[in-house]
C-alpha cells in the first residue's frame, strides 16, 4: 500500500507532501490543471524512463519520494534480494529517484543505490496502471487469452505446457539442423579426424596450458636465468662468497662465546645462518643446472607451444574455447558415422515429445474452456451493472491449426450490446464507450486475482456518464476492497464514492503558474464544493444540492 509520496519541482508543481490510507481514492481538477503530475510521479517511481523537460523551470533537479507498506513483505524482499537490495524494515519499501538538470540521475531503494532496471521489476509488484487506451488492449487476441488465463487461474497448466512444447520444438530445431548438413567428403572427414587428433595430443586443462606456457618462458630466457642462478650460487658459496666471510664471523662469535657465556645465543643464531645460506648457494647451484634444456627437451617443448598457440588462434583465445571446438569436432565425426541412424533416433524422439505436449496442451485447453464458461457469466452480469442490460457477452476458444508457445487455441471476446443481436468479436462492434465499460467490467471480476496492491485507473471512466457513472464509482469501491485504488476522474458520481479525495489546481493568477495538491476529504464543504464544480458550478444552488446527495450522510 501506497502510504506517502512528496514530490519537488516536477513540471509546474513545487513541493506538496501527500499520506495516503486503503481504500478508494479520487483525484479530480478541471482539465489540464495537473493532475497527470500526480500520475507521473508515480511512474517515475515504478521505473517510467524521463527526460529533463519534467524538472521545473529554474530547478535543479525534480525529486519523487514514496513510502509503500507490505503486510506481508515476504515476496518483495525476495526480489529485493535478488537485486542485491536492502530488505524492508517492519514491510516498508523507500523509494527515491531524482532527476538532475545538470548531474546525473539518481535513485535509491531503501537506502541503497539502484538501477532503473531495478526499479520497473520493483514496480510490477507495487503498481498497475490502467489508462485511457487500455481498452483498446481488449482487441488483442493475445491479451484476451492473458486475461482468460489469469482468470481461470491457468498459470500452472499453462508453464507445464511450455515446458513440453520447448523441449519438442528443440529436437525439431536439431533435426533441422542435422538434416541440412551435408554429408561430408571423405577428405574433409579426414581433415576433421586430424584436427581432432591434433587437439586430443594437448591436454587442454587451465593447468596442464600454465604449466607448458611457464616451462616455454623458461627456456625462451634459459640463458638469462641460468647466469642469474650462478651468480647468486657463487656470491653464496663461491671463493669470494658470502659463506667464506661468514666462517670468519662464525669463528669469532665463538671466541666470544668462550669470554661472555651470555652471547651463546647469538652465535648459534649466526651458525644457523651460515647453514642456510650454503643451503640457498646450493641450491641456486642446482637450479641453474635444471634450466639448462637439452636440444630434444626444447625440441619437443616448442612443438607443443607452437601446436598449442595455433589451435588457440583457429578455435578461440582459451581453453574452455578450444574444448568446446573438439567437442564439436566428435560431434560431427559422429554424425557423420552413422547420419541416418542419428536422424531415426531423432524421428521418434519427437514423436514422443510432440505427444507430451498435445497431452498438455488438451489439459490446458480444458481449463480455459471451463474458465470461459465462468468468464462469460461474471463479466456479463458486470457488464450489464454499467447499463448494458440485454448485452451479450461470451469467451469463445479458437482452435489453432498447430501447436504455439500458449497452447493449441486462442480466445475470443464476442459482446452484442443489444437485445436480439448475435454476439459478434469485439473489433468489429464496440464502440470506444462500449469498450472502456467491458474493459471495466473485467477488471472488476479479475480485481481479485491481481497480486499488485496499488491500481490506477487513469480516467477509465471516459464516455460514461448519467446513471452509470455511480454503478462505475461502485465497481471502484468494491475494487478497493482488496487493493488500495487511485482513480483520476472526471465524473462526481465516482469521485463521491472515494473514501479519500485529492484535488488538483493550477493557479495563473501570477507570473508564473503554479500546479497544487490538496486533501479535501476531512472537509465535507470542500468536498460539496469540488463535486458541485464537477456537476457544473460550484455556486449553483442545484449543483451544491446534487452534490450534497451525491456524498450523502
Amino acid at each position: 500500500m501506497l502510504q506517502s509520496l512528496r514530490i519537488r519541482n516536477l513540471a509546474l508543481l513545487e513541493e506538496v507532501s501527500l499520506e495516503f490510507e486503503a481504500g478508494f481514492t479520487a483525484v479530480t481538477g478541471e482539465t489540464g490543471a495537473g493532475k497527470s503530475i500526480l500520475l507521473g510521479a508515480l511512474s517515475l517511481l515504478a521505473g517510467e524512463r524521463a527526460e529533463k523537460t519534467i524538472i521545473r523551470q529554474g530547478a535543479p533537479a525534480a525529486e519523487v519520494e514514496a513510502s509503500l507498506y507490505f503486510p506481508a513483505a515476504k515476496e518483495i524482499d525476495a526480489v529485493l534480494a535478488t537485486l542485491d537490495l536492502p530488505a524492508c524494515e517492519d514491510g516498508v519499501l523507500i523509494l527515491k529517484r531524482s532527476v538532475a538538470r545538470e548531474k546525473a540521475p539518481r535513485i535509491s531503494v531503501n537506502g541503497s543505490l539502484a538501477t532503473l532496471a531495478a526499479l520497473q521489476r520493483l514496480g510490477e509488484h507495487w503498481i498497475d496502471f490502467h489508462g485511457p487506451s487500455e481498452p483498446r488492449r481488449l482487441l488483442k487476441e493475445s491479451c484476451q487469452l492473458d486475461l482468460l488465463d489469469l482468470f481461470g487461474r491457468a498459470g500452472s497448466a499453462l508453464a507445464d505446457y511450455q515446458v513440453a512444447y520447448r523441449a519438442w520444438r528443440a529436437l525439431v530445431a536439431e533435426q533441422a539442423r542435422i538434416a541440412n548438413e551435408t554429408k561430408l567428403a571423405p577428405d574433409q572427414i579426414e581433415f576433421l579426424k586430424t584436427q581432432l587428433a591434433r587437439l586430443d595430443a594437448l591436454t587442454l586443462t587451465d593447468e596442464a596450458v600454465d604449466a607448458l606456457e611457464r616451462d616455454f618462458q623458461r627456456m625462451n630466457r634459459a640463458q638469462e636465468l641460468i647466469e642469474l642462478a650462478s651468480a647468486l650460487a657463487a656470491g653464496l658459496t663461491g671463493e669470494e662468497g658470502v659463506q667464506n666471510r661468514i666462517g670468519e664471523l662464525l669463528r669469532q662469535a665463538r671466541q666470544l662465546e668462550a669470554i661472555d657465556a651470555a652471547s651463546k645465543p647469538l652465535a648459534d643464531r649466526l651458525a644457523s645462518a651460515a647453514i642456510e645460506l650454503n643451503d640457498l648457494g646450493a641450491e641456486f647451484s642446482g637450479l641453474s643446472q635444471q634450466l639448462q634444456f637439452d636440444p630434444e627437451q626444447a625440441e619437443e617443448l616448442s612443438e607443443r607451444m607452437n601446436a598449442w598457440l595455433e589451435v588457440k588462434r583457429r578455435h578461440g583465445g582459451d581453453v574452455t574455447a578450444v574444448a568446446a571446438a573438439r567437442e564439436e569436432m566428435r560431434r560431427r565425426l559422429e554424425v557423420q558415422g552413422d547420419l541416418e541412424g542419428t536422424l531415426l533416433r531423432l524421428e521418434k524422439q519427437i514423436a514422443t515429445a510432440a505427444r507430451r505436449a498435445k497431452q498438455e496442451a488438451q489439459a490446458l485447453r480444458a481449463v480455459r474452456e471451463k474458465a470461459a464458461k465462468e468468464l462469460s457469466k461474471a463479466a456479463a452480469k458486470s457488464i450489464a451493472l454499467l447499463g448494458f442490460k440485454k448485452a451479450d457477452f461470451q469467451v469463445r476458444l479458437v482452435a489453432l491449426p498447430e501447436l504455439t508457445a500458449t497452447g493449441d487455441c486462442g480466445a475470443e471476446f464476442l459482446f452484442s450490446p443489444n437485445v436480439g443481436e448475435a454476439p459478434l468479436p469485439l473489433s468489429r462492434i464496440a464502440s470506444s464507450g462500449e469498450l472502456a465499460r467491458v474493459m471495466l467490467a473485467l477488471k472488476t471480476v479479475l480485481a481479485d486475482l491481481d497480486g499488485v496492491p496499488l491500481l490506477v485507473f487513469d480516467e477509465v471512466d471516459a464516455n460514461v456518464g448519467g446513471e452509470i457513472g455511480r454503478v462505475v464509482g461502485a465497481q471502484m469501491a468494491g475494487i478497493a476492497k482488496n487493493h488500495q485504488v487511485l482513480c483520476v476522474t472526471h465524473l462526481p458520481q465516482v469521485a463521491a464514492q472515494a473514501t479519500c479525495h485529492l484535488v488538483v489546481t493550477k493557479d495563473q493568477s501570477k507570473d508564473r503558474a503554479v500546479v497544487t495538491i490538496e486533501p479535501i476529504q476531512t472537509s465535507r464543504k470542500a468536498r460539496v464544493s469540488e463535486l458541485a464544480r464537477m456537476l457544473g458550478d460550484r455556486t449553483a444552488k442545484s449543483a451544491l444540492t446534487h452534490a450534497e446527495e451525491l456524498l450523502g450522510k
